[in-house]
C-alpha cells in the first residue's frame, strides 16, 4: 500500500498465481488529492516489482474502483507507457452509455453544473476547497483507462459488477485462486439511487428531469463586485441558495460514486482478502432507498460477506462512513444493528486479520476518524501503537496536523497500519502486507 498521501494505490502480488506459474500481478486504483508528486515517486517503485516481458513491465490485472481523482488521477499522468497490461476492471457505474446508470450519470452531471455556477458567487475559500476537489479534471484519465491504455495494450476493459469472479465470466490466467466482485450492482440507478418518491437526492434528479430545478443551477458569471442590478441582500440570497444546492448535489453524487465502487474479494490458499474502495454504510437496508454498498453486499451476496476476512482494505482512508460500525450511534444495545452486525461478521472481536490505512491527515478534518481506527485495532492481528514508534523518530504528535481535536484522545491506543505514520516515523515509502 504505496503511501500516496490522501488517495490509494495498491500492489499485491500472488505467489505462483499465474498460469505460467509466475507469480500474478495486481494494481488496485492510483490516485491521490496531495499532489501528482506523491504518484510520480510511488509508480515507478510499483514497476520495480513487476516482471519484464517483451522490454515492458507486465502487470496482470489493473483494477480501478471508481472515479474519483484520488483513486485514479495516476491514469493521466504519462506513467503507465513501459507497462503491458494484460487486463482492465472498472466499476460498472463507469461503463460508458451504461442504460442502467443514466440517472446517475444526471445526477453527476447535475453536481458538476451547480458547483461550476456556484464557483461564480465567491463563496469563499472553503467552497474553492471543495470544488476543486470535485471539479479536478479526470478527462484525462478517464480517455487513457477507457480507449488509450486498452487500445495501447490491445485489451477492452471489462465493466465489472456484482456476483462476477474469475470462476464464472471474468477471465484471467489466475489459477489457485478466485476474484469474487461483490459490488456494485450491475443496476445503479435501482440499487444506490432508489425511487424519487423514497430519496430525496433521486428526488432532485426526478425534479431536474421535470424541468423543475433549472434555477437552481443557474447564477451569474463570477465577479469580484457585486452586481449593480441585485440587492445586496437579494444577491446574498442567491449565494446561499446556490450553495446549498451545489452541495446537495456534489454530496449526493460523490455518495453514489462511492458507493458503486469496485468491491473485491479475493480467495487464495483458504485466505479471504477483501479490498472495499470507498464503499460507503448506512443504518440499515431498504429496496428503493437508495441503499449503500455494504449494506446491498449484506443482503445480496451474504455468502461471501457473512463470515471472516484475513485481510482488510480500510475504506475510504479511515473514514467513519466507510467502515460500518457502531460507536456514537443511538439505538437499542439489545436489538441487531446491521453495520455492528457486518463488522462482527468480517472481524470479530479477538480476530488474527490484517488490516491497513492509505490516508493522510489533513484536507478533511475526519478523515480518518482516529476512534475507528482504534475500534479496528482491538480487532486485528497486525494492531500497532503508534506513540512508541514516533517517540523513538523524534516526531512530536502536536505536528500531525488537528492533533488536539481528532488524534489525541486515540493516539495511545493501537491501530491499523497507516501510510501517513508510517511515513513520519520510518519514511516509509508503502505498508507492506504479508498473507
Amino acid at each position: 500500500m504505496f503511501n500516496v498521501g490522501l488517495g490509494d494505490f495498491i500492489y499485491c502480488q500472488i505467489p505462483g498465481g499465474h498460469t505460467d506459474g509466475s507469480n500474478f500481478h495486481v494494481v488496485i486504483d492510483c490516485g491521490t488529492l496531495s499532489g501528482e508528486g506523491y504518484l510520480k515517486d510511488a509508480v515507478p517503485l510499483m514497476k520495480q516489482l513487476l516482471p519484464e516481458e517483451d522490454g515492458k513491465k507486465r502487470l496482470d490485472l489493473l483494477i480501478v474502483t471508481h472515479k474519483h481523482k484520488d483513486h485514479m488521477a495516476g491514469f493521466g499522468l504519462p506513467l503507465w507507457d513501459d507497462v503491458a497490461i494484460k487486463a482492465i476492471w472498472m466499476s460498472a457505474a463507469m461503463k460508458p452509455g451504461n442504460p442502467q446508470a443514466k440517472r446517475a450519470n444526471k445526477l453527476h452531471e447535475l453536481a458538476g453544473q451547480a458547483l461550476t455556477q456556484a464557483a461564480a458567487l465567491n463563496l469563499g475559500p472553503e467552497f474553492d476547497a471543495l470544488f476543486g476537489a470535485y471539479a479536478a479534471d479526470n478527462d484525462t484519465a478517464v480517455r487513457n483507462l477507457t480507449k488509450n491504455l486498452p487500445a495501447a495494450n490491445g485489451i477492452e476493459p471489462v465493466y465489472v459488477h456484482a456476483g462476477q469472479s474469475t470462476d464464472g465470466d471474468l477471465k484471467l490466467p489466475l489459477k489457485e485462486a478466485t476474484f469474487h466482485i461483490l459490488g456494485p450492482e450491475e443496476d445503479i440507478d435501482h440499487w444506490y439511487l432508489g425511487k424519487p418518491e423514497d430519496s430525496s437526492i433521486s428526488k432532485l434528479v426526478q425534479l431536474a428531469d421535470d424541468g423543475k430545478i433549472e434555477s437552481f443551477i443557474s447564477a451569474p458569471r463570477r465577479t469580484e463586485a457585486l452586481p449593480g442590478n441585485v440587492a445586496v441582500i437579494d444577491f446574498r440570497n442567491l449565494q446561499s441558495r446556490m450553495l446549498s444546492s451545489a452541495l446537495a448535489f456534489s454530496e449526493g453524487d460523490g455518495a453514489l460514486v462511492n458507493n458503486t465502487s469496485v468491491v473485491l474479494l479475493i480467495e487464495w490458499n483458504g485466505k479471504r482478502l477483501l479490498f472495499v474502495g470507498d464503499a460507503e454504510w448506512q443504518a440499515k437496508f431498504k429496496e428503493g432507498k437508495g441503499n449503500s454498498s455494504w449494506n446491498t453486499i449484506w443482503h445480496r451476496q451474504p455468502a461471501l460477506i457473512n463470515k471472516p476476512v484475513d485481510f482488510l482494505k480500510v475504506g475510504h482512508h479511515g473514514s467513519i462512513n466507510a467502515t460500518p460500525w457502531g460507536e456514537g450511534i443511538e439505538r437499542d444495545p439489545s436489538s441487531p444493528y446491521e453495520p455492528l452486525e457486518i463488522l462482527n461478521a468480517i472481524l470479530p472481536q479477538g480476530s488474527k486479520a490484517q488490516a491497513a490505512a492509505s490516508t493522510e491527515r489533513g484536507r478533511y478534518k475526519t478523515i480518518p476518524e482516529a476512534k475507528l481506527l482504534a475500534d479496528l485495532g482491538g480487532r486485528i492481528g497486525n494492531s500497532k501503537k503508534y506513540s512508541p514508534a514516533f517517540r523513538a523518530a523524534g516526531v512530536k504528535p502536536e505536528t500531525i496536523k488537528l492533533y488536539e481535536e481528532y488524534e489525541e484522545q486515540s493516539f495511545s491506543s493501537a491501530q491499523p497500519p497507516r501510510t501517513d505514520f508510517e511515513k513520519l516515523t520510518a519514511h516509509a515509502a508503502w505498508v507492506d502486507i504479508l498473507i
